[in-house]
């Protein structure tokens, strides 16, 4: 007997934003060895056994326009496997990116949701290993965002890297979570959600209007098909030590030096006269399970994520950790307030707005502010794969061309040093572009750091 439920009002967000190419996400990691693939769809199965959403198919209803998801008792996942020679075809690129890279773009670039058929359901998760030259190979997991945010995605990687360093313990193992999770509407405590009728009114033509002044990046071709490309920024242990030793001294978190860097740097890129000013968007999403009611854990896979926006006004000059303090205490102030909470509903219904009415956006560029940034970095501990298996690296990000920032950055720590992953949609912004803007960002925090 299969399981099912409705999607709720943020999941239904989600559903609208991944046809037009913003929530598909993606975990990419990089093998030395062959992996074993048998092994490995054991395991990946064992994982939809322990949080049944991943499961899970998609389910459209033309005649009410909504979506449900439905589970089947038996996890079915298939690895699709990619030749060398396939491969190959896929790594083909004008520009010098590492291969762990071009395949993480490709990934984020199939669109599994594309047209809904009321006829079919779809999977909300993939898998497929890539053959490289040398041994070495790829695989890669394309999940629904809808079915899982960043912080579930780190827990399947988690996860995952438990079961193939105990290998022998994964056999017939049973699932954990028996039924469907709880959409984070049917979780919210009671009251923290709520907000007056006249507030929402006006809150939403607070957003419509400021929405007209936001500045952005320059645009560099707004009609050609949109596509999610990445830069990955990766720092030394010394340096994010000190970036890191700076945000405590401040009380800051790093995500508001990570926003405050991106805003110095597109006001710095555009060669501004002095004291001109430009508005800017900073969009922070939160791992709200804690705050939940009931309190879900980090291991309860599903979007339990909400969203702050902020703005603020740059004339450039602005000194990293004054600007980022500003970042900080908005955010923390709109914490307090529960806005990740009260705005939900307003920030759900303006991004769908926005699908449906690009011209609403500068350009009809579907940006929806500068930046996103996570509350808080993923903190990635040391494994032993790398000798059992040849696990040499990974990367882990979802899609932005669609609804969104302009670019979206997605920070670990990894054995004490930075490693992010800036999203971006191309050729809205060219890859050139986007290289000189993340160096600047580089330059902004190592200059702020000594």
């Amino acid at each position: 007997m299969s399981l099912s439920r409705a999607v709720c009002a943020t999941e239904l967000g989600w559903c609208r934003a991944v046809p037009s190419g913003t929530g598909i996400t993606v975990l990419a990691l990089l093998f030395s060895k062959p992996p074993d693939v048998p092994f490995l769809q054991n395991a990946l199965r064992n994982l939809q056994s322990s949080h049944p959403i991943l499961n899970s198919k998609l389910r459209f209803d033309p005649s009410s326009n909504s979506f449900s998801y439905v589970t089947p008792q038996s996890p079915h996942l298939q690895i699709r496997p990619f030749d060398s020679q396939s491969t190959a075809q896929i790594l083909r690129s004008p520009d010098t990116v590492p291969p762990l890279q071009l395949i993480l773009e490709h990934e984020l670039n199939i669109n599994s949701w594309q047209n809904p058929d009321p006829s079919s359901d779809t999977d909300l998760f993939f898998a497929s290993l890539y053959t490289l030259e040398g041994g070495m190979s790829v695989l890669a997991l394309r999940l629904h965002t809808s079915a899982c945010d960043r912080a579930a995605a780190g827990t399947l990687l988690s996860e995952l890297v438990a079961l193939m360093e105990e290998k022998h313990r994964i056999q017939g193992e049973a699932g954990k979570e028996m039924k469907l999770s709880l959409g984070i509407e049917d979780c919210i405590p009671s009251g923290q959600g709520n907000k007056p009728f006249w507030s929402r009114g006006v809150d939403m033509l607070g957003h419509s209007l400021n929405s007209f002044r936001l500045a952005n990046l320059s645009f560099k071709d707004t009609s050609s098909p949109r596509l999610s490309r990445v830069v990955r920024l990766k720092m030394s242990e010394e340096d994010t030590g000190k970036i890191l030793s700076r945000c405590n001294s401040n009380k800051i978190k790093l995500s508001a030096a990570l926003a405050a860097a991106g805003l110095i740097a597109c006001h710095a890129s555009k060669r501004f006269t002095d004291e001109q000013w430009e508005k800017y968007a900073v969009v922070t999403l939160l791992d709200s399970r804690s705050a939940l009611d009931p309190v879900l854990s980090s291991q309860h896979v599903g979007f339990y994520h909400t969203a702050i926006m902020n703005t603020h006004d740059i004339k450039g000059g602005e000194d990293l950790w004054e600007l980022a303090n500003r970042v900080h205490s908005s955010f923390m102030d709109s914490k307090s307030k529960n806005k990740h909470f009260t705005d939900m509903a307003d920030l759900n219904f303006l991004m769908c707005k926005a699908i449906e009415n690009p011209s609403l956006t500068p350009a009809s560029s579907l940006r929806t502010s500068l930046v996103s940034v996570f509350e808080d970095p993923i903190f990635d501990p040391p494994n032993k794969l790398k000798e059992a298996m040849g696990f040499e690296d990974f990367i882990g990000c979802a899609s932005v061309h669609g609804v969104g920032p302009s670019i979206a950055v997605f920070d670990t720590i990894r054995r004490g040093a930075l490693d992010c992953a800036f999203v971006y949609p191309f050729p809205l912004f060219s890859r050139e572009q986007m290289n000189d803007f993340i160096d600047r960002i580089n330059r902004i925090l190592l200059k702020g750091s000594k």
